[in-house]
């Protein structure tokens, strides 16, 4: 399987290029703008080192992964559509041209754009999306699917900027996609730890019927849990908190209450390390299955409209019909 890597920066050397290089099946080459870097990471993790997107792509690979920073992506993947390429893999978010701390109307716009042109060149897109892979949602994804909980009802989130796109994915994945959002933001900036932007609060309707609020800060302290939501369905509830938090399970039609704990001596960073190579894995095995990708590239899509819409609603402060004003085709 041939991998294609644009953009060698921390994420790509930490998060991606070590579990790529131990792939027997994979075949990597590497392009970054400043060539020493991608010369630097073919050092540590192997691969053959393209002096442009034009080289990379002239290799015909399975699959792109652009890597690169959320500020240029959006050039970045039209350039690489230019050549038809069979797959698109992207880190999160899909675009943000001010950074992810700051996403726009404009960068659902964009997002879309690339949406619509691998739709035309029949490009199968994906996203990374890790959060999915962490124990404890793949956890309440077994639970769903093998107990009766029902529909969803109600969700609730507080939230830190660090884990902002990868919560509002949770909410899609678990509760559905939006069709109404109410918005007001707060005054100022945070000064503490993590990503810079004014506080938000929101509440939302989902087209599976569940209502739910979100609140987004970066004045959280990165040595508390950065994320704490709680999906309610008719026939239970459960609660995700943190990278590696307790889960908490109400299951009504068992008159059970259980809390699911993971071993102590695992840190946070491990499971955020390890929910990258399980979704990596995935992904790939999609590939060599020929299965649809674990995580969509529309999920990408999705995050964005959700963050336009907040925008939005807290700018003309009224509700926004998420899917009449921010249609995703």
């Amino acid at each position: 399987m041939k991998v294609a890597v644009i953009g060698t920066g921390k994420v790509a050397e930490h998060n991606y290029l070590p579990f790529l290089s131990k792939q027997k099946d994979v075949r990597l080459s590497l392009f970054n703008r400043t060539l020493a870097k991608a010369e630097a990471c073919a050092a540590k993790c192997g691969g053959r080192v393209a002096s442009s997107i034009e080289d990379l792509m002239a290799d015909s690979p399975d699959t792109v992964f652009i890597l690169t920073r959320e500020m240029e992506r959006y050039d970045v993947a039209m350039a690489v559509l230019e050549y038809r390429p069979k797959r698109v893999f992207f880190e999160k978010p899909l675009v943000a041209v001010l950074d992810q701390a700051h996403v726009t109307e404009d960068d659902f716009a964009k997002g879309r754009i690339i949406m619509q042109k691998a739709r035309e060149i029949g490009c199968e897109t994906a996203m990374i999306f890790n959060y999915r892979f962490f124990d404890q949602s793949l956890r309440a994804d077994s639970i769903l699917s093998e107990r009766s909980f029902g529909k969803p009802i109600q969700v609730t989130a507080f939230v830190h900027y660090a884990c902002w796109s990868h919560c509002i994915d949770l909410i899609h994945k678990f509760a559905g996609q939006l069709t109404e959002i109410t918005a007001i933001t707060g005054v100022r900036e945070h000064n503490g730890a993590g990503l810079q932007a004014p506080d938000v609060a929101a509440a939302f309707v989902a087209d599976s019927g569940a209502t739910g609020t979100i609140l987004g800060t970066s004045g959280i302290g990165f040595t508390f849990p950065l994320f704490e939501m709680l999906f309610s369905f008719e026939g239970g509830r459960f609660t995700l908190r943190d990278l590696d938090g307790d889960m908490e399970v109400l299951d009504y039609t068992g008159h059970s209450h259980e809390t699911f704990a993971l071993a102590r001596q695992t840190s946070r960073w491990e499971q955020y390390a390890c929910s990258f190579e399980k979704s990596i894995e995935a992904y790939l095995d999609s590939i060599r299955n020929g299965t649809p990708p674990p995580v969509p590239g529309m999920a990408g899509l999705q995050e964005l409209q959700f963050e336009a819409a907040i925008k939005r609603s807290a700018q003309m402060n009224r509700p926004v019909k998420v899917q009449e004003e921010f249609p995703l085709q």
